[in-house]
């Protein structure tokens, strides 16, 4: 996965983002939407062909901060799903 500043303002970010899922940035998106001082979060692919998707994020503090907090909270929840899934698995 690569990431590339569009453009940056003081409450706003948006990104080019390369090689990656759509569905990973999904993730992060619900994660921003949750937090109480994201105005906007929102993601979209580029182009199908390209596999660059952009993302833009409008906060009333640091968006950056938002997306790193926001992504360390989908790592948190998609381990603890882990442990829960391999807690109820049994391998023979």
């Amino acid at each position: 996965m690569n990431a590339e500043v569009i453009t940056s303002e003081t409450n706003e970010i948006s990104l080019s983002i390369t090689e990656t899922d759509i569905g990973i940035l999904y993730i992060v998106q619900h994660e921003l939407l949750k937090a109480s001082n994201v105005d906007f979060a929102g993601v979209i692919v580029k182009h199908p062909l390209t596999n660059e998707c952009w993302m833009r994020v409008n906060s009333s503090s640091k968006p950056l901060g938002e997306i790193k907090n926001a992504t360390e909270s989908a790592v948190k929840m998609a381990d603890e799903f882990k442990q829960l899934f391999n807690s109820k698995i049994k391998v023979n």
